[in-house]
């Protein structure tokens, strides 16, 4: 139990406030006129448009013997057309353990219209808020506002109450949908210190802060009738955050989570000081990760003797190497486990739990993973880390509550393999993308850091057809394509969604000719380890045109540039570095001659030669050959890269589109 010291020292602190705006924002009153407002200079082509997004957050003694803070926000939004529905569509976190928890207060969401020239509001019911649980920890509250139209007006407010103060609520000055004004302040005694964590582009209108005294009151109940109560004054700071005429977000292609860039800011507290004992709460990485071990609901669980799962694990390492051994542990675990949470760090239910159930969240599987691969005097060690979408961890220090995904470590043979089981076509020894995020961390004594980047993936993908003529004048060929690794658990997904009979419906659709398939196969369709390979014959009937146009890579083009904006201003986050090479030979169809061929190119991304794209085609008599290949040697590209990057795929694009003209002999 936290203990108040008896005698509480005054600090008096030297006011910083700085010379800056002190504009106070009003939310309007709502009427006809501004509800018939139909476009902002913001954003003349918005859906919806937040007229005012205030919030504020306090730090106050609570009757437990510490301190709570109180979250506080109000925000109204205008939605103008029915692609912002989706603002009046609302999910509030909060957190509840055994020891801390966070509540739900004064809830209030009205929604405004006008209705023959009045204005009428319509007040959500209470029983419309339901909650639902997102984790172990996380609860979340939902609710969509009543009688939502077209022009509607939605205004929300409501206050948290929190024992979490190690991590305040974020606050978000950038969202889908345009911000007239966004306000936050943040008002922090002098015996806490936090750090302030801000990401973003947008410049602050208004940034200061000044000092003020305030009083605190700390209850500490001892009982039924008995409480000890502590009163003393300290100085305390007030930040105060504005963002005005915000553009909306807009999230790009090949950007792993709008988070990162997208203007925001987090705190984490750092320390206490006096008149409280001192205490530093942002430790080391080492301090946080030997806490996970020691932790009932997650390292505890890790013991390699846990009995109970002999009757699983002998028959899958009775014979072979440890590695055998490892692969049909994770085999095991991969193949006949479901995954029903797809992030999450702590244990929700034991590990003897999962194995009888066969279900658990994706750190439930992992952590039973390791749990089985110890069990096989196989070194094994939980990592965790943030998904793409998560967004990035900070690597200053540590923060607990940035990362939401655990893998396994196996270690064999010096040689150190990183697996999820929770993914079901994943092969030994690979993550999914979306692990691939920046840094890691080891769950073990030296919390060994890990960097996984994408830069680090090579997909490579290889086509080739031969076509030929036969007897009666028609074009038959056989198709070969081995995918690239991650493209070949897409096409194991959707397989098994979707069958093979229909996979093969959407090739012969997207070929480019009118085409007859036979002899289709697919080779490691159920070995994951490895990529799939697709193989196909195929007739093309007799041409009878006079003109006749042929794209040479037949479905294969890269008919659109993924980059599609002017200009940008976060960089260029693509899953893996890419190499496909696409190989065609084909002879010229019976009774025609080539008219128009496409020129050959070889072309560098940039000096340091990163990047290349190829287009080498040639005529020998009747035969037709191609060679094209796209090829990056890396999958992260800085904003001053964008405008050479979406050139090259411009020129691809461009390339890629060129047919060869034939033309009926004379």
């Amino acid at each position: 139990m936290r203990k108040l010291v008896a005698a509480c020292l005054l600090v008096t602190l030297c006011s910083n406030a700085d010379a800056q705006k002190k504009e106070v924002f009003k939310f309007e009153k709502i009427t006809p006129e501004v509800l018939q407002r139909k476009i902002y200079p913001v954003d003349s082509n918005a859906s919806a448009v937040v007229l005012g997004d205030v919030g504020s957050t306090e730090i106050i003694g609570n009757t437990k013997g510490w301190f709570s803070f109180t979250f506080r926000r109000h925000v109204r939004t205008h939605i103008l057309k029915k692609a912002g529905y989706d603002e009046a569509q609302k999910a509030i976190m909060l957190y509840v353990t055994s020891g801390a928890q966070e509540k739900l207060e004064a809830l209030k969401a009205t929604t405004y219209n006008l209705e023959n020239g009045q204005v009428v509001e319509t007040k959500m019911d209470k029983d419309n808020v339901f909650t639902e649980k997102a984790a172990k920890y996380q609860f979340l509250k939902k609710f969509t506002l009543p009688n939502v139209k077209e022009g509607c007006i939605i205004d929300i407010e409501y206050r948290i109450v929190s024992d979490y103060l190690n991590t305040l609520q974020p606050w978000n000055f950038q969202g889908a949908a345009p911000r007239l004004w966004s306000e936050y302040t943040l008002s922090v005694p002098q015996f806490f210190e936090y750090s302030f964590i801000s990401r973003g582009s947008i410049p602050f209108y208004i940034s200061d802060r000044s000092n003020r005294m305030d009083q605190f009151n700390i209850v500490q109940t001892q009982g039924a009738e008995a409480s000890d109560r502590v009163s003393f004054t300290a100085n305390v700071t007030d930040y105060r955050w504005v963002a005005k005429d915000v553009p909306a977000f807009k999230p790009e292609s090949y950007l792993s989570s709008s988070s990162n860039y997208s203007s925001h800011i987090e705190f984490q507290l750092a320390a206490q000081r006096d008149p409280l004992q001192y205490h530093n709460y942002i430790g080391s990485w080492p301090e946080m990760t030997q806490n996970l071990m020691n932790d009932e609901d997650f390292g505890k669980k890790l013991d390699k003797n846990n009995n109970w799962l002999s009757d699983v694990v002998k028959p899958l390492i009775a014979s072979g190497t440890n590695q055998d051994k490892a692969r049909r542990i994770y085999a095991y675990v991969r193949d006949n486990f479901t995954c029903t949470s797809p992030e999450g760090l702590y244990l929700s239910q034991p590990l003897r739990n999962i194995l009888r159930t066969k279900a658990g969240s994706v750190s439930e599987i992992n952590l039973l993973l390791a749990s089985m691969l110890k069990y096989a005097d196989i070194p094994a060690e939980p990592i965790m880390l943030s998904t793409r979408s998560n967004g990035f961890v900070y690597t200053l220090f540590p923060m607990l509550s940035r990362f939401n995904y655990i893998v396994t470590s196996a270690t064999i043979d010096g040689q150190r393999y990183y697996l999820d089981a929770s993914q079901p076509h994943m092969g030994f020894g690979h993550l999914p993308t979306e692990c691939y995020n920046g840094m890691a961390r080891v769950i073990n004594e030296t919390a060994t850091p890990l960097n996984f980047t994408t830069d680090s993936l090579k997909e490579r993908k290889m086509t080739s057809i031969l076509l030929i003529n036969d007897d009666k004048g028609s074009w038959v060929g056989t198709m070969q394509q081995v995918a690239g690794y991650y493209e070949s658990e897409d096409i194991r997904a959707t397989i098994k969604d979707k069958g093979k009979e229909q996979y093969f419906k959407d090739l012969k659709k997207g070929f480019g000719l009118d085409i007859s398939m036979t002899n289709q196969r697919i080779d490691s369709l159920t070995q994951y380890d490895h990529p799939v390979a697709v193989y196909y014959d195929f007739k093309v009937e007799a041409p009878k045109e006079d003109i006749m146009y042929v794209s040479p890579l037949f479905g294969e083009a890269t008919t659109e540039n993924p980059f599609k904006s002017a200009e940008r201003s976060y960089p260029v986050e693509m899953p893996y570095a890419i190499d496909e090479s696409f190989n065609v030979t084909m002879y010229v169809p019976e009774g025609y001659v080539v008219d128009e061929l496409p020129k050959s190119m070889r072309v560098k991304f940039n000096d340091a030669g990163e990047g290349m794209f190829e287009y080498m085609i040639s005529q020998s008599n009747d035969v037709i050959s191609l060679r094209t290949q796209v090829k990056f040697t890396r999958a992260n590209f800085q904003p001053d890269e964008y405008e050479i990057l979406r050139e090259f795929f411009n020129m691809i694009v461009s390339k890629q589109k060129e047919q060869i003209v034939f033309k009926k002999k004379k």
